[in-house]
């Protein structure tokens, strides 16, 4: 008799900076980010599905090496089941911008979350920037209580939403 696996809150997955390797899985994530949350993204299924493969693979190439832009993944083995991302900010030189961060639904409040987070910081610190900085839709909630949970204050700063004008962005901020 074989036991039923634990739920997510007492499983550990390994988290990754992506590697070439990974590209067909990356994209596989990515089609379900945008499914799932279509408003914290700035590209619909639609765009993402049209691209074509060598694509994905020449961004997971770029990404999974230097100090400029770099995404982590959460990999049990398999599937990917999350992704966070980090990019120097253009305008702060000791500041990464977290973008895509993503867990899939049934590993939400397992702290993977944390654990991608905690990637993205510890590279950050690495190439010298001692700050994250995140965006989040006003309204999500949830979202902005996670990263609370993870040290990230509200600046109090609201910016338009990239993609949708009616809606407004929150920042948020914290040590890396």
């Amino acid at each position: 008799m074989t036991s039923a696996p634990a739920p997510p809150a007492t499983r550990t997955v390994p988290v990754h900076r992506v590697r070439p390797q990974d590209a067909a899985r990356m994209r596989a994530l990515r089609l379900e980010m945008l499914a799932d949350a279509p408003l914290a993204f700035l590209e619909t299924v639609a765009e993402a599905a049209a691209r074509p493969h060598a694509d994905y693979a020449a961004r997971i190439a770029y990404v999974s090496q230097g100090c400029h832009t770099a995404q982590f993944v959460a990999d049990p083995g398999g599937r990917l089941v999350g992704h966070a991302g980090g990019t120097v900010s253009p305008d702060e030189p000791d500041l990464t911008v977290v973008y895509a961060v993503y867990v899939t639904p049934s590993w939400r409040g397992s702290g993977l979350l944390g654990a991608l987070i905690d990637e993205v910081a510890a590279w950050s610190r690495a190439c010298g920037r001692p700050q994250l900085m995140l965006e989040v839709v006003v309204g999500n909630d949830r979202a902005c209580r996670a990263y609370h949970r993870l040290g990230f204050t509200d600046t109090g700063v609201r910016v338009p939403h990239p993609k949708i004008p009616a809606l407004n962005e929150l920042q948020m901020r914290r040590p890396a």
